[in-house]
């Protein structure tokens, strides 16, 4: 048997997420730096004659219930974009958990995007891809990217990241989901203003001052429906080193900046307890 090609679907982390507007449609307008990670799921595939999909991995349970993976969706927007017909077998190895605020979902149908174009032998236009990925959900065309970017409006406005210096991150998600719509719908407070970001940062500790500025909006409401993430919260930033600690996206997966990946590592260890998952190095370059 011929070896499956592989493309990872690492973990999108929101390093502040303002909400700025809502468009009369309903789709809130939101201004975010995102950032990645070597934490994330895996996607191989082989030729076949029809497009199936086997999930594995630690989370896979999490997905029983997913009448439509968005792997899938993908598979087949991508095929009838190019005019071919749907033919794959694809694993989906689920390494992060689901529902967690750190684009485990948008990311496995970025990986499918890429991964099924090498496999099928497609060069379609990046503008084209855009679109596809936008159609998806609003964080697939940053997932598609999976580099540091400033996202903005509904997921359509990608700008390059400032320079990012070396810089150590830790994820914990407590074992609990949180719907995006969920935590949309408790957010109370008025919009937020659009972040203006420096040209780079001269080291994590410039970058994580900065960034304490501004917030993610989505947390508040989130800790009302979920009060463990403030337990989260507060034991991450309870670590040695700690520049930062706070929510990704819509929850419940919280992170901390360290100084390095290797700090990051010590706390992740240190934060593990029973039904926590958590992880530690660095947050991906550009």
């Amino acid at each position: 048997m011929t070896q499956a090609a592989q493309e990872a679907a690492p973990a999108k982390i929101n390093l502040f997420l303002h909400v700025v507007g809502k468009r009369a449609d309903g789709y809130h307008l939101l201004d975010s730096l995102v950032v990645f990670t070597a934490a994330g799921d895996r996607l191989s595939v082989r030729a076949a004659d029809t497009l199936s999909l086997q999930v594995t991995g630690p989370f896979a349970a999490g997905l029983d219930q997913e009448g439509d993976n968005l792997v899938l969706r993908a598979a087949r927007a991508l095929a009838e974009a190019a005019g071919i017909a749907p033919r794959a077998s694809l694993i989906l190895e689920k390494n992060l958990p689901v529902a967690s605020g750190i684009g485990g979902g948008s990311s496995d149908a970025a990986a499918a995007l890429r991964l099924l174009s090498r496999h099928w032998g497609l060069t379609l236009d990046p503008v084209l891809m855009h679109s596809l990925a936008l159609r998806l959900g609003a964080d697939v065309p940053v997932c598609l990217r999976a580099a540091p970017t400033q996202m903005r409006g509904v997921g359509e406005q990608l700008d390059p990241a400032p320079g990012l210096p070396d810089c150590g991150i830790v994820l914990v998600n407590p074992g609990l989901a949180l719907g995006t719509v969920d935590v949309f719908r408790a957010r109370s407070a008025p919009f937020s203003q659009p972040v203006t970001l420096p040209a780079d940062w001269r080291d994590a500790a410039a970058m994580a001052a900065d960034l304490s500025a501004v917030n993610n909006d989505l947390q508040p409401p989130a800790i009302r429906l979920c009060p463990t993430i403030g337990v989260v919260l507060s034991s991450i930033a309870g670590q040695a080193e700690c520049l930062l600690a706070r929510m990704s996206g819509s929850g419940a997966t919280c992170f901390g900046l360290f100084p390095d990946a290797s700090t990051a590592e010590r706390a992740a260890r240190a934060l593990a307890r029973p039904g926590w998952w958590t992880w530690g190095g660095a947050i991906l370059p550009a």
